[in-house]
C-alpha cells in the first residue's frame, strides 16, 4: 500500500513538472486571446468599439475616424515636438494611420465579397481618402523633419491612394441602392 501511494504521488509530481515545462516553453501570446484580437495600433477602447459595431459600414466609419485622429495627432506632433521619443511618436502615428486605412479598405472588400450593403462605407472612404491625401501631400510639401518619417509617409500616401482608387472602383461594382416608388 505504501508503494502504491508513492507511485501515485510520483505520477502527480511528474504531471505537474510536465505542465510547468509546457507553460514555460509556450510563447506568452498563446494564452493572450484578448490581446491577440486587439490590433497593436488601437487602444483597448477603440478595439472594443470596433468589435461592438454591428455593421461593416459602422466599422469602416470607426477606422476612418481613428485614421483621421492619428493624422491630426501627427500634424500636432510636427508643430509641437515632444522632448523625448519624437521620432518614434511620428512614425507610430503615421503607421497607425496607414493601418487604420488598410483595415477600412479590407472591410469594404469583405463586405463586397459577402454581398453586403457597404455603399455608405465606400462613399465615406472615397470622401475621406481624398481629404487625407491632400493633408499627406501638404505634409510632404512642407517637409518639416521629413527625413525622420519619409519612408512611412510615402507608404501612407501610396496606401491612401490605393484605398481611394479601390473605393472608386467599388462604387461602380456595387449596385445602386433601390429607389422607392410612390404609388
Amino acid at each position: 500500500m505504501k508503494h502504491f501511494t508513492l507511485t501515485v504521488a510520483m505520477r502527480g509530481l511528474t504531471a505537474t513538472l510536465v505542465l510547468c515545462a509546457v507553460l514555460v516553453a509556450a510563447p506568452p501570446r498563446a494564452f493572450a486571446t484578448h490581446e491577440a484580437a486587439q490590433k497593436d495600433y488601437l487602444s483597448s477602447l477603440e478595439a472594443d468599439k470596433i468589435r461592438d459595431a454591428e455593421t461593416i459600414n459602422e466599422k469602416v466609419k470607426l477606422f476612418l475616424t481613428y485614421a483621421e485622429d492619428r493624422l491630426k495627432k501627427f500634424q500636432y506632433e510636427l508643430e509641437h515636438p515632444a522632448l523625448s521619443l519624437h521620432e518614434e511618436t511620428l512614425n507610430g502615428l503615421i503607421n497607425g494611420y496607414e493601418s487604420c486605412m488598410d483595415d477600412a479598405a479590407d472591410l469594404i472588400q469583405l463586405g463586397i465579397d459577402k454581398q453586403q450593403n457597404v455603399r455608405a462605407g465606400i462613399d465615406l472612404m472615397s470622401t475621406k481618402s481624398k481629404e487625407f491625401l491632400e493633408t499627406l501631400h501638404k505634409i510632404q510639401i512642407d517637409a518639416k523633419e521629413l527625413e525622420i518619417y519619409k519612408d512611412n509617409l510615402d507608404d501612407a500616401i501610396d496606401g491612401t491612394t490605393d484605398a481611394m482608387n479601390e473605393a472608386e472602383r467599388a462604387k461602380k461594382k456595387v449596385a445602386a441602392p433601390p429607389v422607392r416608388r410612390k404609388n
